[in-house]
């Protein structure tokens, strides 16, 4: 047995939540590290992402112009602006909204440090070959927490700030929207959907201890079609299109995962196999 697995044997509870603690206290280091440089970008964080989805320039709504513009279709995404003004109604607001943002910044942008860290901390409980095959964990959950950020931000926020930002109970009343609840909006999309596109990492450890089968994933498909369709309802505009977009690419990663986990059983049989002979 590995020495950092006798080692991690030997430690005592106490010993165990000290390690955790300065795990944390990295992570939160690392986070409030680059928090400080989005601070310092003000600019650019809120003139050109958090707010790049209120411009009609925006990569979303020009693609969907083009498709509207290509069948003849007379669509929103074909504006010159969105009908809505941001607003701050507090004397800190404006700070606030700054303070957040950067520190929300922080944790996406060093999200693969987190994990390093997360990682460091539950490895040494692993047996070698464990370790081994799961050494491209940090890079894989990465790459799909990533990829689900892209998907919230490009396609989920400008879809909910469209249909929200112009939509009217009647002409009497302005669209007039405040800082906190343009920037949560965003924050929303963005950070649902980077937890959603972890779901094969999420289903890939659920199936190594044993609390998930493929068998299961599958008995319980329809379930998780709903439960799709719920959270896409909860993080998107209340239209149906909106919803069909963001759960095609959450059923898409169910299905991966089924397939993931049918691995992590035949590979794990294949090894008590071998344990046996």
């Amino acid at each position: 047995m590995a020495e950092a697995t006798k080692n991690q044997e030997e430690m005592s509870f106490l010993d165990h939540l000290e390690e955790l603690r300065w795990h944390l206290i990295r992570s939160v280091i690392a986070i409030v590290i680059v928090g400080c440089a989005a601070f310092v970008m003000k600019e650019f964080i809120f003139d050109t992402v958090i707010f790049g989805p209120k411009k009609m320039d925006f990569p979303t709504y020009q693609f969907f112009c083009k498709i509207a513009t290509f069948f003849g279709i007379t669509s929103e995404f074909c504006g010159d602006s969105l009908p809505f003004t941001i607003q701050s109604r507090k004397m800190a607001g404006q700070f606030s909204a700054h303070i957040w943002t950067s520190i929300w910044a922080g944790f996406i942008v060093s999200f693969p440090y987190v994990l390093w860290e997360v990682w460091r901390f539950i490895s040494p409980g692993l047996h070698k070959k464990e370790r081994k095959h799961s050494r491209g964990f940090i890079l894989v959950a990465s790459a799909l927490f990533f990829l689900g950020v892209l998907f919230g931000y490009y396609v989920v926020a400008p879809l909910s700030i469209n249909f929200l930002g112009t939509y009217q109970v009647s002409k009497e009343v302005l669209n007039e929207i405040d800082i906190d609840s343009f920037i949560a909006t965003v924050r929303a999309s963005v950070i649902a959907c980077g937890i959603m596109f972890e779901l094969p990492i999420i289903i890939y450890f659920l199936t190594k201890v044993g609390l998930v089968t493929p068998e299961i994933l599958k008995k319980y498909r329809k379930i998780a079609l709903v439960v799709v369709l719920i959270l896409s309802a909860v993080i998107t505009p209340p239209d149906v299109a909106s919803q069909i977009v963001v759960s095609i690419p959450v059923l898409i990663l169910y299905q991966v995962s089924i397939y993931i986990s049918k691995l992590v059983i035949k590979r794990d049989a294949k090894r008590e196999a071998n344990y046996a002979k």
